[in-house]
C-alpha cells in the first residue's frame, strides 16, 4: 500500500491504540506521518500555466525548447525544473524522447491496438487521459473518456490529485452507465500501469487494454483533442477561482461538447446524436 494510504488509515483520535503503534502496525515511520507537503509557489503556478498554454499550442516542445522559450518571455529557469514541472502537469511531448510521462518502470506496459484497425461502431474503443488544468490559485486534474467512434464523452472527473483510484472510480461511474467497451486505450502513465487499473480492466473479462508507444502522445489523439478544446473554448476564458467552479465549467462544456458542438469528422452533428442513435 502506498505510503499516502497508509498515512490516511492513521487515527489520531484513536484512545486505544497510540500514533507510535498505529504507525508500526502499519510499517509507516511517524516522520511520514506528521509530514506536511510543501505546496507548489506562486511563481511555479505561473510558470504552469505560461507552459500550459505553450503546450496547447505546441506539443512537441521537450525540457531544451520549453527552457528556451520560457526565456523568451523572460521566464528563467533550469532546465532540471522545467522537467519536474512537466511532470507534475502530465505533459507528454510528441516525438521520440526520454518520456515525461511518470510511469512504473517494473510495470507492464500493453501493446497499441489501435494501429490499423477500423473503428466502426460506439463502444468499441475508449481513449482515456488525464490533463492538467490551471486554476487562479493552484491547479487541479481532469481525467476524461472519449468514444471514439462518436467522439461522444461518457466519462470524466475533476481531482486535485492524480491517485489510481480517483481514475478507476470514473472508470467504474462510466462502464455502470454506458457499459463496456471493446477496447480502452491510454498512455503509459503510472495511473494507468498500476495494479489497481489494470486489475480492474481485467475484472470486466471481454475488454482490452491497449496502451500508446513511447513518445507517441498522437495514439491517443481524440482525447488530447477534447482537452485541447476545454481549454481553448472555456477554461482559458473562465478561468476557475475553485475546485468548485472548476466543476460547473467542465460540466457546462462537456454538456455542450456533447449535445450541441459539431464534429466535421462525424458529419457536422454532435456526438449525442451518433452516439445514442447507435446505443
Amino acid at each position: 500500500m502506498p505510503v499516502k494510504q497508509r498515512r490516511k488509515l492513521v487515527d489520531s483520535r484513536d484512545d486505544r491504540l497510540s500514533l507510535a503503534g498505529q504507525c508500526r502496525l502499519l510499517n509507516l515511520h511517524r516522520s511520514m506521518y506528521y509530514y506536511k507537503p510543501k505546496g507548489i509557489s506562486a511563481e511555479d503556478l505561473h510558470i504552469m500555466q505560461v507552459m500550459d498554454r505553450m503546450y496547447i499550442e505546441d506539443p512537441t516542445r521537450g525540457s531544451r525548447r520549453f527552457r528556451r522559450d520560457l526565456a523568451l518571455k523572460d521566464i528563467r529557469v533550469s532546465r532540471e525544473k522545467v522537467r519536474r514541472l512537466m511532470g507534475i502537469m502530465c505533459l507528454k511531448t510528441i516525438y521520440p524522447r526520454p518520456r515525461t510521462t511518470i510511469s512504473d518502470p517494473a510495470a507492464y506496459k500493453y501493446p497499441y491496438l489501435l494501429r490499423g484497425l477500423h473503428v466502426s461502431r460506439i463502444n468499441q474503443v475508449w481513449q482515456i487521459d488525464i490533463s492538467y488544468v490551471p486554476m487562479q490559485r493552484g491547479f487541479m486534474y481532469l481525467v476524461a473518456i472519449i468514444d471514439v467512434q462518436s467522439r461522444y464523452l461518457v466519462g470524466w472527473s475533476v481531482s486535485n490529485t492524480m491517485d489510481a483510484s480517483w481514475v478507476v472510480d470514473c472508470l467504474k461511474a462510466t462502464v455502470q452507465t454506458h457499459g463496456t467497451p471493446q477496447i480502452i486505450n491510454s498512455d503509459q502513465g503510472s495511473q494507468f500501469t498500476g495494479h489497481e487499473y489494470i486489475e480492474y480492466i481485467k475484472s470486466l473479462k471481454t475488454v482490452k487494454i491497449s496502451m500508446d508507444g513511447k513518445g507517441r502522445a498522437t495514439d491517443n489523439a481524440y482525447i488530447e483533442r477534447f482537452f485541447r478544446s476545454i481549454k481553448y473554448e472555456k477554461l482559458y476564458l473562465h478561468e476557475p477561482k475553485d475546485g468548485k467552479e472548476l466543476f460547473e465549467l467542465c460540466k457546462t462544456y462537456i454538456s455542450f461538447y456533447n449535445d450541441q458542438r459539431g464534429h466535421s469528422s462525424i458529419g457536422d452533428v454532435p456526438p449525442t446524436r451518433v452516439y445514442r442513435t447507435a446505443a
